[in-house]
């Protein structure tokens, strides 16, 4: 068992943005008019978003131009009123788009994108903070490392919709995404109070297991990577599912049925309400 450090994921946007370039490339006409698991939006609706997450992020990142102005933002449900808005008329505008010039523009924006956040220093103060960890202040690598797992949990949900979705399950593509994810758990946690020596082991079984633990120490959580000796619980949750939990793509009823709480039930549930994702 190790404390957890930074992740640098900068290389592995590029390669997740040539994997979904090939999977979109390859769809039917059909297939693109898919519905998803994220809400109403089909398989070109998501690319869309993708798309918008690009421009939209080149010129506030690389360009600082922000566009309009959000007005009062005073609560995190005041953002996530401004993001929805943002992220539904661009959708219902986009739907004007051949896939074909979907595709076209995704790999252009894709490409700059990428290389515009390669070159950030990965310990300088970001401009966006994880929200989502409990952080109003990240550094780049964190930001980055968001970017990945936004990348890759709306190319799953694109995935998912037509059958294709067991490749990015792989530890090469899956591993970053969960190792960010993680990185919530304390925050999530924060309001329930464990006993000096309490762990909580998540073990999450797929092509290999992979495990990540709370421990209490001090007053507080603790994240590590590994396995704790003798957890006070342990929750084993399949690779298919833990995905879907952190992106509210499943209920917590389905997701507990799916998985399996191994001593105090209480530490154990609270996992299954987790989002790290803005909404």
């Amino acid at each position: 068992m190790k404390k957890v450090e930074p992740i640098f994921l900068a290389e592995q946007l590029f390669a997740i943005d040539e994997l979904l370039i090939t999977f979109l490339g390859g769809l039917s006409p059909n297939e693109w008019n898919h519905f998803t698991i994220a809400r109403k939006w089909t398989v070109k609706d998501i690319a869309a978003h993708l798309l918008d997450g690009n421009l939209r992020s080149l010129s506030m990142l690389r360009d600082h131009y922000y566009g309009d102005n959000p007005g009062e933002i005073d609560a995190y449900k005041d953002l996530l009123s401004y993001l929805n808005r943002l992220n539904a008329d661009w959708v219902k505008a986009m739907k004007r788009l051949s896939p074909n010039l979907l595709v076209e523009l995704l790999a252009v924006s894709g490409k700059a994108y990428c290389e515009h956040i390669s070159s950030l220093d990965p310990f300088a103060k970001a401009t966006f903070s994880v929200a989502w960890a409990g952080e109003s202040e990240s550094q780049n690598w964190f930001h980055i490392a968001r970017e990945y797992t936004e990348k890759w949990h709306h190319q799953q949900q694109m995935r998912l919709a037509v059958g294709q979705e067991t490749i990015l399950l792989k530890d090469q593509w899956y591993y970053p995404y969960l190792y960010t994810s993680n990185r919530a758990l304390p925050h999530h946690y924060r309001d329930l109070i464990g006993q000096e020596g309490d762990g909580i082991q998540f073990s999450y079984i797929g092509e290999t297991e992979k495990n990540w633990s709370l421990k209490w120490e001090k007053d507080q959580w603790h994240l590590y990577e590994g396995k704790i000796v003798q957890p006070t619980c342990q929750v084993q949750i399949p690779n298919e599912v833990a995905w879907k939990v952190f992106t509210k793509g499943i209920s917590k009823e389905d997701a507990m049925k799916a998985s399996k709480i191994i001593g105090d039930q209480k530490f154990g549930k609270k996992v299954f309400n987790l989002i790290a994702v803005m909404a």
